[in-house]
């Protein structure tokens, strides 16, 4: 029995049915499902301990507090952080790049300083750069990437320079699948004085991921991509940084003093969460992490191997499909984007929704990825752990069935 299959049962959604199928769900790319474990990890603080964290000295706020702090500890276990301390909860990878451009940025980033990005981000690492390049009069550059879906590294020479303050970019593609090489991009950017932010949105859920390792300054992560509850994530931060970056949002909790002419401010982590934070999810979040850690990213890592080296193969069996990005299972994870000569991708995913199949149509938040290649649109089927070669065949039955509909002669009158 392979991971896919062993792990099913641990997944209630999976065994829903539409239309009298089971659901096929290939979209973990866009939000993962979750396990009972972490299902019922949320009801629990709900229903046995649901308090606000850090200032009650009750019994239920101070299990609530020991419960979220301890996910903090798990998580900065989880990613290799080298203190607890330098996990900062945030609603997921949208507003942990958010908080650096408007912290560290603001504060670091100046008329004519440069900040590389690359052409296959997404949308969450585009826009908040833009935002503070036009706000300080910075420039923003780019690392093309190749018709294979690789990022150009040739290119690098040229980008890299004594303006540049910050690289920012995905350690795995939601739309190309693509692994980039993030420790030796890293390298050359400190070489030129430079700070390193990485998206891990796709990659933390699928594979070890360890920030000593990757030699990188900045990781912000979903928890909803890593079978954790939506609303949920983090950033990661060397704690020198964290120190010297001012608070993201003013507000409760986050505070030393306040009087009416200034206030001061919590060490790091507590300065940048201020308010109510996410209690619950966050809680959940490391209960999540528990989950992958007890299987092992060995594990997942092969299985998902696997399945998108089959899915591969299976999809070029379909007539007129192309896949937009590395053809092949190297360095690459599961998520495939692809187009069909003659099918919108919107009418690929509303046909297969009828046969209970769950893909993405559309441009995945990647609007200049997808101008790079020429196209509007893809579909994307996107793997995860709990799912298995069985499904592959049966997205790939579904496509053979969609392209026969689109193609088929019309009747004679």
């Amino acid at each position: 029995m392979n991971l896919g299959e062993r792990v099913r049962d641990d997944f209630p959604l999976l065994h829903r049915t539409i239309n009298g199928k089971r659901l096929v769900y290939l979209d973990s790319a866009a939000t993962s499902q979750k396990p009972r474990v972490v299902l019922d990890a949320l009801m629990e603080y709900y229903h046995d301990y649901n308090a606000n964290v850090h200032r009650g000295i009750y019994r239920i706020a101070e299990e609530a507090t020991a419960r979220y702090e301890e996910s903090r500890a798990k998580l900065a276990a989880f990613l290799g952080a080298a203190r607890r301390e330098e996990i900062v909860f945030t609603r997921g990878t949208t507003e942990a790049v958010n908080l650096v451009a408007a912290t560290w940025g603001r504060a670091n980033v100046g008329p004519g300083d440069e900040i590389v990005l690359t052409i296959m981000e997404h949308h969450s690492n585009i826009v908040p750069w833009q935002l503070l390049a036009a706000e300080k009069g910075a420039r923003l550059r780019y690392i093309p990437v190749t018709d294979e879906g690789r990022l150009d590294l040739s290119a690098l020479d040229g980008l890299l320079t004594e303006r540049t303050k910050l690289v920012s970019l995905t350690h795995q593609s939601n739309v190309l699948g693509t692994v980039n090489p993030v420790r030796l991009i890293a390298d050359r950017a400190h070489a030129m004085g430079a700070k390193v932010l990485v998206d891990g949105a796709q990659s933390v859920p699928h594979q070890a991921v360890n920030v000593q390792a990757l030699g990188v300054d900045f990781l912000a992560f979903s928890g909803h991509k890593m079978l954790g509850p939506t609303g949920s994530g983090g950033l990661w931060a060397r704690y020198d940084l964290l120190e010297a970056m001012p608070p993201y949002h003013g507000g409760g909790e986050m505070i030393m003093l306040v009087t009416l002419e200034r206030s001061t401010y919590k060490d790091p982590p507590h300065k940048f969460e201020a308010g109510t934070p996410n209690i619950a999810d966050s809680i959940v979040l490391g209960v999540a992490a528990d989950y992958l850690r007890g299987i092992g990213f060995d594990a997942i890592t092969a299985h998902e191997r696997d399945l998108t080296a089959y899915a591969l193969e299976r999809l070029r069996t379909v007539p007129g499909l192309t896949i937009v990005g590395p053809a092949e299972p190297v360095d690459r994870g599961g998520a495939i984007s692809f187009t069909m000569d003659v099918v919108h991708p919107h009418d690929i995913a509303q046909v297969l929704d009828q046969e209970a199949m769950a893909i993405r149509a559309g441009h995945h938040c990647a609007q200049p990825l997808h101008r790079r290649f020429n196209i509007a649109a893809t579909a994307r089927a996107s793997l995860h752990l709990y799912n298995t070669r069985e499904e592959i065949d049966a997205l790939v039955d579904g496509l053979h069935a969609v392209h026969r509909m689109f193609t088929r002669s019309p009747h004679p009158v």
